[in-house]
């Protein structure tokens, strides 16, 4: 999924920072320092609850732009999709904050006065309690409807990959395949095997129903993170001609909780 410049994921980001960044106090912010314990929170009431976790938690923006971000991309799949034969092409969409909304976990988590870490984030996979992030179900409905393949490629690690699909269903998420995270985060291997043909013996690859069989062309992206598109990590800031592609085959949905920028140097 990432260039090698960048930060690992915890199932994406796996790194003890992520907590503290919840607590900046905007939304763009970079990190903190500390979190403020659980003894605190009687003379600071709510100083955990800041910065980009509120703002995802709460402000009508963010809902504004998922629903907005999920119809035009339905509408210039459309587009994109007209004359292809159904099941010959696929849609690559994330799932942490693409699909699913891990907000509670971070919550809970700053609540605690702790950090991100592999045992507490298992324990919330294995929930499957992640509920649907707004206009994400119709979205992959409307792919299906259009022809095309869900294909979610995530890096939540392999032995998460069950429960993950498990709490794509209950939510209401169409999805055909899901494949997860086996070694690194590069999501190009992932990509690769769906235009292949070979998805379906990806280690630990869930289905709906049937697995897609045959090569199929990936038409689209969606994700939350830079690292969720072909080849792309931060520095397509200051490259034009790739940001072209946003709005058309890429489509971009905000996280301003953790993610590939906290590295980028403040300016």
């Amino acid at each position: 999924m990432h260039q090698p410049t960048q930060i690992q994921p915890r199932a994406r980001w796996a790194c003890a920072k992520r907590i503290p960044s919840l607590l900046a106090a905007t939304v763009l912010a970079g990190c903190a320092t500390t979190a403020t314990p659980p003894e605190a929170e009687a003379t600071a009431p709510g100083a955990w609850y800041g910065g980009g976790l509120h703002w995802s938690r709460t402000a009508g923006e963010h809902r504004a732009i998922f629903e907005q971000t999920f119809r035009l991309a339905a509408e210039r799949l459309e587009v994109l999709a007209d004359g292809l034969e159904p099941g010959t092409w696929a849609v690559s969409v994330d799932a942490d904050e693409t699909l699913i909304d891990n907000s509670q976990y971070d919550l809970d988590t700053a609540k605690r006065g702790g950090e991100f870490n592999q045992e507490t984030w298992h324990e919330w996979v294995q929930q499957k309690a992640a509920p649907a992030l707004p206009g994400a179900a119709g979205f992959t409905i409307r792919v299906q409807e259009l022809g095309g393949i869900v294909a979610v490629v995530t890096n939540r690690r392999v032995h998460q990959c069950a429960p993950t699909a498990e709490n794509l269903r209950r939510v209401g998420i169409a999805f055909d395949i899901a494949l997860c995270r086996a070694e690194d985060g590069e999501k190009e291997p992932r990509w690769n095997a769906l235009q292949e043909g070979t998805a379906a013996s990806w280690p630990g690859a869930q289905f709906d129903s049937e697995p897609p069989s045959g090569a199929v062309e990936v038409l689209m992206w969606v994700g939350d993170n830079i690292g969720d598109f072909p080849d792309l990590d931060q520095s397509v800031r200051n490259r034009e001609s790739v940001l072209s592609e946003f709005g058309d085959r890429y489509f971009a949905l905000p996280n301003p909780m953790y993610g590939s920028w906290e590295d980028n140097p403040k300016e």
